[in-house]
């Protein structure tokens, strides 16, 4: 039941891009015209405060407005829950995406003259079919009614194999933009083009002080001196979330799967097995930091990115014999992340608590579920600070892998500045993509004209973030 359901949804949106091209051919929508503003929707996952895919569209909607013109856009943000994303996205207006979202997919993306897909994990089964349906139904969409379709900082993974064929099908007329080499040889092999690109955090900057995150430290018991440990742990097995009317009905009726149930139809997976590796997971976090605090003094805190994360800091935090958590839940994006840049050392599953804390040079580990803390562990030449949720006698590597960041403080820094430094590069010749693809698109679209320097094509930057440029102009490429 389940996996049909996934079919399911899978059929259904394909069948709604088929129906938005043969409409489209008989003279159905309405193109941009001269004069207009231009109205992109930015399709994500969004209003669940997961930090990471905020602060990705919050990068997004900075830099088109950069690129094009506040002026010129009219931009909308999906969000699953208005009050969790109040204020954010510099007040883009947003559209709420229900559970159901096909017919959302056919009634919005038409009011607008392009789509911008920002989910990070956008091609890939490992977390939700749904998920991934619902991108490509956006971008699919979009390119059936002629306009403008890119996919912007995508990760590409392994994927089931009509999502395979919906990808092939549907995704071949979008720019997609990818965020690293890795992803590009996935969609390659599927005959997708993609151009290189980064992801879109690498721009943020908290809009609360650095003062805002010592003091939420101090008020959880932090003596202002010793060195502070972030932990950012996740439930790495309850993954997918799979759509099932069968378990909803009996959920409905009977209060059954409550433990698994996401929302609605949908439900992460369960089991014994998942039960047991998860209480592994943990347990090997909480031996691993226990042996490392007693090498060294240190202040554990648990950070939960997503609500969905709670749980795992929860459990984490009574292994270590008590710790605060901070909870995305509690904390928005700008106090999520200048908590973390307080921080001295970091030990993370979640890729976006390592890219945000990176720009303020906070040495972090990896204990990766999937590529994506992989591929910028790679990019950032540290595989050896790099471990898998599920591996063998994960708590001794934890613990060599802690010591490490302190033995090589300053070698590690100075390699995630030039990360850093080389992905702002990348996201602006992302910028210059897109602003060549609206050209393209839209001739008469009023795009910038003259030379342009690559900062230009990214939001303003923080002074910490040009400190960096400046000290690492040597990892620039020419332009």
């Amino acid at each position: 039941m389940t996996l049909d359901m996934d079919l399911g949804l899978e059929a259904w949106v394909s069948a709604l891009i088929e129906l938005n091209k043969l409409e489209w051919m008989l003279g159905a929508g309405d193109a941009w015209k001269p004069g207009e503003k231009l109205k992109l929707l930015l399709a994500g996952y969004n209003g669940t405060r997961n930090t990471g895919s905020d602060i990705r569209v919050e990068g997004i909607v900075r830099q088109i407005r950069r690129i094009l013109g506040d002026d010129n856009v009219a931009l909308s943000v999906m969000t699953q829950d208005f009050d969790l994303t109040r204020g954010y996205f510099e007040n883009a207006q947003q559209v709420r995406l229900p559970d159901i979202f096909p017919p959302f997919l056919h009634s919005e993306v038409r009011k607008n003259h392009g789509v911008v897909a920002c989910e990070g994990s956008m091609f890939k089964s490992k977390f939700a079919n749904a998920l991934t349906a619902m991108m490509i139904g956006a971008l699919g969409i979009a390119s059936a009614q002629n306009k403008l379709s890119i996919a912007y900082g995508a990760e590409a993974g392994e994927m089931d194999s009509l999502l395979q064929k919906m990808c092939k099908r549907y995704c071949g007329d979008s720019l997609v933009i990818t965020r690293n080499t890795e992803s590009q040889e996935v969609l390659g092999k599927l005959g997708v083009a993609t151009e290189l690109g980064a992801d879109t955090a690498w721009t943020f900057e908290p809009e609360v002080s650095a003062e805002h995150g010592r003091k939420t430290l101090l008020d959880a018991g932090w003596d202002g001196s010793t060195p502070v440990l972030a932990v950012c742990p996740i439930n790495p097995f309850f993954w997918p979330v799979k759509a099932s009317l069968g378990k909803a009905l009996v959920h409905s009726l009977t209060g059954k799967y409550e433990k698994s149930h996401y929302r609605s139809l949908y439900f992460h997976k369960s089991g014994p097995d998942v039960d047991a590796a998860f209480e592994k997971y943990v347990s090997e976090m909480a031996a691993g930091i226990d042996r490392y605090r007693n090498s060294r003094r240190v202040f554990p805190v648990l950070v939960a990115m997503e609500m969905l994360d709670r749980e795992a800091c929860d459990r984490l935090a009574e292994k270590l014999g008590g710790a605060p958590v901070f909870s995305s839940e509690k904390h928005d994006m700008h106090e999520m992340v200048s908590v973390l840049r307080q921080c001295d050392r970091m030990l993370s599953s979640r890729f976006h608590a390592i890219v945000t804390s990176m720009p303020a040079g906070v040495p972090s580990a990896g204990v990766t579920m999937d590529e994506r803390i992989r591929n910028l562990m790679r990019d950032r030449g540290h595989g050896h600070l790099l471990m898998r949720v599920d591996e063998q006698d994960l708590a001794d590597k934890i613990f060599v892998a802690l010591r490490s960041l302190d033995a090589g403080a300053d070698e590690i820094r100075d390699a995630m500045g030039r990360t850093v430094v080389r992905n702002l590069q990348l996201m602006a010749r992302m910028g210059v993509y897109f602003e060549a693809q609206v050209a393209r698109q839209y001739p008469e679209f009023p795009v910038r004209t003259g030379v342009l320097g690559w900062e230009e094509y990214l939001p303003p930057l923080s002074a910490k973030l040009q400190q960096l440029l400046e000290r690492h102009s040597d990892a620039l490429e020419a332009a």
